[in-house]
């Protein structure tokens, strides 16, 4: 099976939504879900999808799943079918397996079975649509432990002066590493480069100093 093929357990909101991202960008993707209400909604949307029961090692293999690359369970309604699946699918030897977790103690059992790539979609949009909320940011973005890009309009002390002069880094934490200029586009920042009202920016840094440095204005 080609790398660009995967397979997507459950198609469920956070299941179609990925499945159909996942064709867009020109991924072959096998869906699997036990209702065939929801199977016949996603007929001819993706290019294979089957009803079938993922808990049941035999149907894994009639349907070729050992031979994906990668497999996303993205089962959310039913965590006892997640996490069997989720453990057919290392007893199966599959090499790349990310799986949705509803809550913390979901996410440990899954981890703790041995899955790699463990996601928490719905925990992971509320802390970045609470970012939103709280600042002047127009998106957020986080990289990792205490780490974050985010997206907002430059405060007033940076403005008018190369960025070298204003000591960014130094000052507030952070690094501006890109820009966006109406009728310009997206540039990477020098130390030469001065911001101006209007524009937009890529600031990077610990989550803290760049949810602070957005709120400056």
């Amino acid at each position: 099976m080609e790398a660009e093929s995967v397979v997507v357990i459950g198609l469920g909101r956070f299941g179609s939504a990925l499945a159909l991202e996942l064709m867009r960008a020109g991924t072959e993707v096998l869906g699997i879900d036990g209702d065939e209400e929801v199977v016949q909604a996603h007929n001819r949307l993706l290019t294979h999808v089957v009803r079938a029961d993922s808990t049941k090692e035999a149907t894994l293999r009639e349907l070729s799943v050992p031979d994906f690359s990668s497999v996303v369970v993205a089962i959310g309604g039913d965590i006892q079918a997640n996490i069997l699946t989720a453990s057919l699918l290392l007893k199966l030897g599959i090499a790349n397996i990310w799986a949705k977790a509803v809550s913390d103690p979901h996410g440990e059992i899954l981890t703790q079975l041995g899955v790699q790539h463990v996601i928490y979609p719905e925990k992971d949009m509320g802390k970045r649509v609470a970012h939103l909320v709280r600042g002047a940011m127009q998106d957020y973005v986080e990289i990792g432990e205490n780490f974050a890009i985010v997206k907002t309009t430059p405060p007033a002390a940076v403005l008018g002066r190369p960025l070298a002069e204003t000591k960014v880094r130094a000052t507030y934490g952070v690094t501006v590493t890109a820009f966006h200029r109406p009728g310009a586009g997206w540039s990477y920042t020098s130390v030469d480069t001065v911001l101006l009202e209007g524009d937009v920016i890529l600031v990077a840094g610990q989550s803290e100093r760049v949810e602070a440095f957005s709120l400056l204005r």
